[in-house]
């Protein structure tokens, strides 16, 4: 569980738990199949889609990064019948 490092509550993370879809940010060094393997183990859920993104800042028409990024957004969605409970504590 080292490479997730904290949940996210957005305004659009709180919609995706309707669609049984968790939000949180990982390691950018973690893989997906990792990712997946500590949520399943850890949380004992079936995982059955993955999407992850670099978080950017767009200035203009060039596409930055924020300085220090070291992790990425990851949207886990689950089987229907899982759930896992919030992860409340931010990690450093």
């Amino acid at each position: 569980m080292d490479g997730i490092k904290y949940a996210v509550f957005t305004e659009k993370s709180i919609r995706l738990l309707g669609n049984n879809q968790y939000t949180s940010n990982v390691e950018s060094g973690s893989t997906r199949t990792e990712i997946k393997h500590w949520v399943e183990l850890f949380f004992g859920v079936k995982v059955i889609a993955m999407n992850s993104h670099r978080l950017g800042r767009r200035m203009g028409p060039i596409m930055g990064h924020r300085r220090h990024s070291n992790y990425r957004r990851m949207i886990i969605t689950l089987q229907p019948g899982y759930s896992i409970p919030p992860l409340i504590e931010k990690r450093t």
